[in-house]
């Protein structure tokens, strides 16, 4: 259920924070307390300033969270560069104020300008467009306040410049806050703007160098000034971001309060931020504050700028994760049998390469050993060569003859050409040797990467059949999926067909229904006519005896006429009686209730006279007082009523005795009229009947259901000017009793009659004259076009019949307009009376109301009163359970009272409509303590609202409230507001 408290805070805050003029609202968007998103709301610059890559954001706060309908703001907005000096920024937004809304945009445009390499200069504009007022549909109040009606919805535009100077780490800036506002709907700029400031910011940005963890980590912190028209706010806020894509923030407000939360990258481009915020001071009662922002960021791949970082995210790029083989976790037979096959190609990849490592240390050794070999060779044969004699052997005698030199030469070359010839051998073995061992490493490589590979296409099979085994399971899954939404829409579609049969079934049946109440009614038209042709053949086949007998329906209409008369007298006299037994009846009651009052009265002071002995007394000689000034006052008022009575009799008797006279003369008038008309008409009929053709009895025809529908028309005009008559008659008697009533002369009023049945009635003989009206007029049509036919033939204008029945058709128009226009005056005095007695019955209700009020008010005072002084302290205590509160109370709700009660915040404790009940917690309440208990009547819902305390303004009245304690008669203790 909504409660009154919201709207009674949103009055009360939005008189501190937001409103000016009725329905304005003023451009205050709440995003202060986050330096990650949406900074170009704090200062237009701030879409351009230590920003890099576009976003797009969607953000809620919920401020005051404790009480229902409080203020909500919803922001959709982009933001970026989109050129190397120039950022912009639009978003939409609406504010919900409990009872009053404000929907629309704003438009940032920023433009850089570069002083020198690490300073620059930034201006900035924020253009919003925004439409304020009510919503009806927040507002809850018991009683209807033209106020409300005269607070129009208000389309306004406001201008928010702003300018940055920026060095390395450093940036200062300005901004003129709600510079211009101006209401389109009166065309004219709003005045005395309390959100209109000048504002003044000092912003630090810079990065961690350190390694580990932290390293790069991103500081900022900003602090500003807002200068105001009467207060000047202070704030400051502080954000910390590490690399890995997470951040938190924290801030202080002097108006608002402190702030904290923390943000998260859940990817690359998407990011979640959270703040809380709680107020101080007054504004912490009024509870915490929520933001939830959540955004999209761009990739900017066209400009680079030198104070862009990249951030890191929870959820990792697809370039920076491994991606999972099989689509299917694996079961731990399958995971083991993969990871004993993993080991096993390891192992054969480690042998294989242990082989070729072995293999090449073999090669190395024989080339060493092949080298080693021939050194040997060579050294072998130069060992052998001839050594040359030295000079201390040229004193020996050699005694073996000496070889010739060509011998020995050639002896020589041999000797080295085997050498070389045994070296080529030796290499070439090696070689073949090498060749072999690389020819045989080689293969054994290849058998064993062919082993692996056959190892690897088993596992690629493996896998190849895992997957298309989770491809099958997932595409039968599909298939399942797809046939089951496949039977819910044809289960859909076959209820859509029972539920269109069943619409159809209706529809035929409707038609049905129709087309037999349409035959109904065209047969029971057809009956209708068949009736009326009937009764029309039944009256002309009357109309001939009628004519010979008319004198006596004459004499049995006056009788009629007589006897409507002694009816309508008995119904006047019978009318008259059952007014005095009303009366009688009423006088009676008044005489018991007044009794059984008094009775209680005095059981109560007897019941308590133990208590209170001298108060009793004093009681006593008050009511007895009361009591002979109330007998007086009604046998004053008695006599007067019965004066009154026999003066309205009498007047009564001599109106109908003036109607009886003017009704015996018109009787007379009458008779005479009728027997000279007769004896004139049957003149007429004898000369006519001599000449009487076809036209003539057409008309003699046409002229008898005129007379009948003429008597039929008389008829009702005198009914309706007898209800014109007796209408006219209760006005004058309420306008008469209203009179007196202010000149202070006392008259029992008359009960108010129900309407609904003689509405109905008098609607129903409007329309009969309406109808009789037409057929006259219809007749006498008839009777002309017959008249002028006979013209045509019988064209001499003296012809005695010609002249007759001329006459006779500007007779019958002549009275057909006098009871056209009669019933045109009846109907006109008829609406005439209807609004001069709503007027009176206005002042009637209006003079009931005021005595009642001032009776009631008296007895309450007086009940007040008694059960003060005749209340004693209970000596035992009293619980809360002993007090019955009455009716469930809002802890706020708006009161509309007249002047005996003033205006201001009254502490509710109870809510009763009965009396009996009042009073019993008053006694109680007083019983525990409580004296100055007091208590007020709603007349709106007819109740009694007990209270004990009241405040001029609501902070007294909510702090009286949060200290109630916890004594049993404020139990349920609530706060109501009474305007005047």
């Amino acid at each position: 259920m909504k409660r009154i408290l919201p709207i009674i805070f949103l009055l009360f805050a939005m008189q501190i924070l937001h409103s000016q003029e009725d329905g304005v609202v003023s451009f205050s968007l709440p995003v202060r307390n986050s330096l990650k998103f949406n900074k170009y709301i704090l200062n237009p610059t701030f879409s351009f300033v230590r920003e890099q890559n576009p976003y797009v954001s969607i953000y809620n706060k919920r401020e005051f969270t404790q009480f229902e309908d409080s203020p909500q703001t919803y922001l959709f907005s982009y933001s970026g560069r989109f050129k190397e000096n120039e950022a912009i920024a639009f978003s939409l937004f609406q504010q919900n104020y409990g009872v009053l809304t404000t929907f629309g945009g704003v438009a940032n445009y920023a433009h850089n300008v570069q002083l020198r390499n690490d300073s620059n200069l930034t201006f900035g504009l924020n253009l919003g467009f925004y439409k304020s007022g009510l919503n009806d549909s927040k507002i809850i109040t018991n009683y209807p306040d033209p106020s409300l009606d005269n607070i129009p919805s208000s389309t306004l535009i406001t201008i928010n410049p702003g300018i940055n100077y920026g060095l390395d780490f450093l940036d200062f800036g300005l901004s003129l806050n709600n510079l211009v506002l101006y209401n389109l709907q009166n065309s004219k700029i709003v005045a005395d703007d309390p959100e209109k400031a000048i504002q003044l910011h000092i912003m630090h940005t810079g990065y961690i160098e350190s390694y580990g963890f932290f390293d790069q980590s991103k500081f900022s912190g900003i602090l500003r000034t807002e200068f105001k028209k009467d207060k000047t706010v202070v704030s400051g806020l502080a954000m910390f971001s590490i690399p890995i894509g997470v951040w938190a923030q924290a801030g202080y407000n002097s108006l608002h309060g402190i702030s904290g939360g923390f943000g998260v990258n859940l990817t690359q481009n998407i990011s979640f931020e959270y703040n809380y915020e709680q107020g101080m001071g007054n504004l912490s009662n009024f509870g915490a504050s929520h933001e939830i922002a959540l955004a999209y960021k761009f990739k900017n791949k066209k400009y680079d700028y030198a104070d862009d970082n990249e951030e890191g995210s929870i959820i990792l790029p697809a370039d920076e994760r491994t991606v999972a083989p099989t689509v299917k976790k694996l079961t731990p037979e399958e995971q083991a049998r993969k990871e004993e096959q993993a080991i096993e190609v390891k192992a054969r990849r480690a042998e294989v390469a242990q082989a070729k490592l072995e293999a090449d240390a073999k090669a190395k050794a024989k080339l060493a050993a092949d080298a080693k070999a021939k050194s040997d060779a060579l050294a072998l044969a130069k060992a052998n060569a001839p050594k040359p004699k030295l000079a201390a052997d040229a004193k020996v005698v050699d005694t073996k003859p000496k070889p010739d030199a060509a011998a020995q030469a050639k002896l020589n070359a041999d000797a080295k050409a085997k050498a070389d010839a045994l070296a080529k051998q030796k290499l070439a073995a090696d070689t073949k040797a090498k060749a072999d061992a690389d020819a045989k490493i080689k293969a054994d490589l290849l058998a064993k990467e062919k082993l692996a590979a056959e190892e690897k296409a088993k596992a690629d099979a493996l896998i190849a059949a895992k997957l298309a085994a989770d491809t099958k399971a997932k595409a039968d899954a599909d298939a399942k999926i797809k046939a089951d939404l496949l039977a819910k829409e044809k289960l859909a579609a076959e209820e859509k067909a029972k539920a269109d049969a069943l619409i159809a079934a209706k529809l035929a049946a409707d038609t049905k229904a129709k087309a037999d109440a349409d035959a109904k009614a065209k047969a029971d038209l057809l009956a209708k006519e068949k009736l009326a042709a009937e009764e029309k053949a039944k009256a002309d086949a009357l109309i001939a005896a009628k004519l010979a007998a008319d004198t006596k329906a004459k004499a049995d209409a006056d009788a009629k006429i007589k006897a409507d008369v002694l009816a309508k007298e008995k119904l006047a006299a019978e009318e008259k009686a059952k007014a005095d037994a009303l009366i009688a009846a009423k006088l009676a009651a008044d005489t018991k209730a007044k009794a059984d009052a008094d009775a209680k009265i005095k059981a109560d002071l007897l019941a308590k006279e133990k208590l209170a002995a001298e108060e009793k007394a004093k009681a006593d000689a008050l009511i007895a007082a009361k009591l002979a000034a109330d007998t007086k006052a009604k046998a004053d008022a008695d006599a007067k009523a019965k004066a009154d009575l026999l003066a309205k009799e009498k007047l009564a008797a001599e109106e109908k005795a003036k109607a009886d006279a003017l009704i015996a003369a018109k009787l007379a008038a009458d008779t005479k009229a009728k027997l000279a008309a007769d004896t004139k008409a049957k003149a007429d009929a004898d000369a006519k009947a001599k000449a009487k053709d076809e036209y003539t009895k057409s008309m003699d025809n046409i002229a008898v259901s005129l007379e009948t529908a003429k008597k039929k028309q008389q008829q009702l005009l005198t009914n309706l000017n007898a209800t014109v008559s007796a209408k006219e008659k209760d006005l004058q008697e309420m306008k008469e009793e209203n009179d007196l009533s202010d000149k202070g002369i006392y008259k029992e009023p008359k009960p108010f009659k129900s309407t609904a049945g003689e509405n109905a009635a008098l609607e129903s003989l409007t329309l009969q004259i309406a109808e009789v009206n037409k057929i006259q007029t219809e007749k006498i049509k008839e009777i002309e076009v017959i008249y002028n036919q006979r013209i045509q033939k019988v064209s001499d204008k003296n012809d005695p019949l010609n002249q007759y029945y001329l006459k006779a058709i500007e007779t019958l128009k002549a009275e057909q307009s006098q009871a056209i226009q009669s019933n045109k005056d009846l109907v006109s005095s008829l609406e005439k009376i209807k609004i001069a007695t709503e007027i009176e019955k206005k002042r009637r209700i209006k003079r009931a109301s005021f005595v009642n009020a001032e009776d009631r008010l008296s007895q309450d005072k007086a009940a007040l009163e008694r059960i003060k002084k005749t209340t004693p302290f209970s000596t035992t205590p009293i619980k809360s359970t002993d007090f019955d509160y009455g009716e469930e109370q809002p802890n706020m709700q708006i009161l509309k009272e007249d002047k005996s009660v003033p205006k201001g915040f009254y502490l509710v404790v109870a809510v009763h409509s009965d009396v009996a009940k009042r009073d019993e917690f008053l006694t109680k309440a007083v019983a525990a303590g409580q004296n100055n208990i007091n208590f007020f009547y709603d007349v709106t819902t007819s109740k009694y609202y007990i209270y004990y305390d009241k405040f001029d303004n609501i902070e007294e009245a909510k702090k009286a409230l949060e200290t109630k304690g916890s004594t049993s008669y404020n139990g349920k203790m609530s706060i109501s507001k009474i305007e005047n």
